[in-house]
């Protein structure tokens, strides 16, 4: 069998490169977007083993600030040939920077900004190795059966409603998985922390992109362009809200049990979260979005309306 890899690994290059920032005694500087990619992927299974093909020509758009004098400047990464034929640490890599001063930003891209774009290399190759490829040699089914009947027996009997077990013929291969725990504290009251996760308008500021948001129980749930989506499982205002919630790149119809718990401290609220059942290949993708997509812009949305009340 051959599997098509170029639209997944697309989505999944910039997933691993924007956003990524580089830090010295220089200044800061960040990959702000994946300006040009071209070329493709693909995986064969041949006889129970799995042969890569890829072959990218990239071109990213950086952006810095000078530490000492605040200044501004952009530039940017080309990589022409990333491909199988090429270990990564040979793959070139070419940093350039638009006209005038702040060459100190350019020597810090070289350097430190290079070793930064071959580790993300790495960690999309890895994910086209492990995550992309989930499925593709099947498990025996008695393999499937044992887990299955493992994982029932570690869940005891909290399946709600009596679910049925699926037959063993059509269950999805089992995928190894993390659980994530974050716990960060907000300066504002539980009920407002809460409405910020549970009313659209809000999500939408936050988030800065259109959503849906139907918090109720079985209610629809979808943020970041589609990026995001799930369900409200349980709502309990101002202290508990779980969620199946599932980022649009892990493997099809998989979803993680997310469960925010709001702890109220006088001023000030602890939010706990228990995120389970990650993609071992997307822990770390996982953790930067609730900190850096959720919790760093909620901050601002709290500070903001806390400014506009003063």
């Amino acid at each position: 069998t051959e599997r098509d890899a170029t639209s997944w690994s697309k989505s999944k290059l910039k997933e691993v490169l924007v956003g990524l920032v580089v830090e010295g005694e220089a200044g800061r500087c960040e990959i702000s977007d994946l300006k040009h990619v071209e070329g493709e992927a693909s995986c064969n299974s041949r006889k129970g083993k799995l042969i890569f093909f890829y072959e990218w020509n990239l071109r990213l758009n950086w952006k810095g600030t000078v530490k000492e004098s605040g200044e501004k400047h952009k530039g940017s990464v080309e990589i022409p040939n990333l491909s199988e034929e090429n270990e990564v640490d040979d793959t070139e890599i070419n940093i350039s920077k638009k006209k005038g001063e702040g060459d100190v930003l350019k020597d810090l891209m070289r350097t430190e900004g290079t070793t930064k774009v071959r580790e993300a290399l790495r960690g999309y190759l890895k994910a086209l190795k492990t995550e992309f490829t989930l499925g593709m040699i099947l498990p025996t089914k008695a393999a499937v059966g044992q887990e299955l009947a493992a994982e029932q027996k570690l869940s005891g009997n909290t399946v709600q409603d009596s679910v049925s077990p699926q037959p063993l013929d059509i269950v999805g291969v089992k995928i190894p998985t993390v659980k994530i725990l974050m716990r960060e504290v907000f300066n504002s009251p539980a009920d407002e922390l809460y409405s910020v996760f549970t009313t659209k308008e809000l999500v939408q500021k936050f988030s800065k992109c259109p959503a849906v948001i139907e918090a109720e129980k079985g209610g629809r749930l979808q943020m970041f362009d589609g990026c995001v989506s799930g369900e409200y499982t349980e709502l309990v205002p101002s202290q508990r809200i779980v969620l199946k919630w599932r980022c649009r790149n892990w493997p099809d119809e998989h979803y993680a049990t997310v469960a925010l718990n709001f702890k109220d401290l006088a001023a000030q609220t602890e939010l706990q979260l228990e995120c389970k059942g990650v993609p071992v290949s997307n822990e770390d993708s996982t953790r930067q979005c609730w900190k850096k997509q959720y919790f760093e812009e909620i901050r601002i949305l709290l500070q903001q309306s806390q400014d506009n009340m003063e």
